[in-house]
């Protein structure tokens, strides 16, 4: 395996994405096996009801189970696929995606992810969940 990131490290990592900054996301937790990845909800991020827009949702599982997986085998990897169930309208003030290893081999690391609102009261209310499996691609030839 290679080398774990660290915190300060991943969030350069995350800074270093286009969409992400976009998106105003922000990791606030990376370590053993774990990342969490917040994100303020905006007007502009909602669907025609209100809700926050499930691309937003499936952004934020696909890349903080990716970062979940780099806290056990470093920063090269690809999402090899994840699938997502919305359990209910996303509403409230802050997107909080939270995911965690399952099983790390070689070449796939399989990781699960909550997907939590929090309101203005500070109530968290699970609105989907995810899994998907991160692919370790082989070093480039000559490194």
């Amino acid at each position: 395996m290679t080398d774990a990131l660290d915190l300060t490290l991943a969030q350069k990592v995350l800074a270093a994405q286009p969409f992400s900054n976009l998106l105003g996301a922000r990791l606030v937790a990376f370590g053993d096996g774990e990342a969490t990845l917040e994100l303020d909800i905006r007007d502009d991020l909602r669907q025609q009801n209100g809700f926050l827009h499930g691309g937003v949702l499936a952004y934020a599982a696909d890349n903080t189970l990716t970062f979940a997986a780099g806290t056990v085998v470093g920063a090269r990897l690809l999402t090899a696929g994840f699938t997502i169930d919305y359990l209910r309208p996303a509403e409230g003030t802050l997107l909080r995606a939270h995911a965690q290893v399952v099983r790390a081999g070689r070449s796939r690391v399989v990781c699960r992810c909550d997907l939590s609102v929090v309101d203005g009261a500070g109530k968290v209310t699970l609105c989907a969940v995810a899994q998907g499996t991160i692919a370790v691609p082989e070093p480039a030839r000559g490194n």
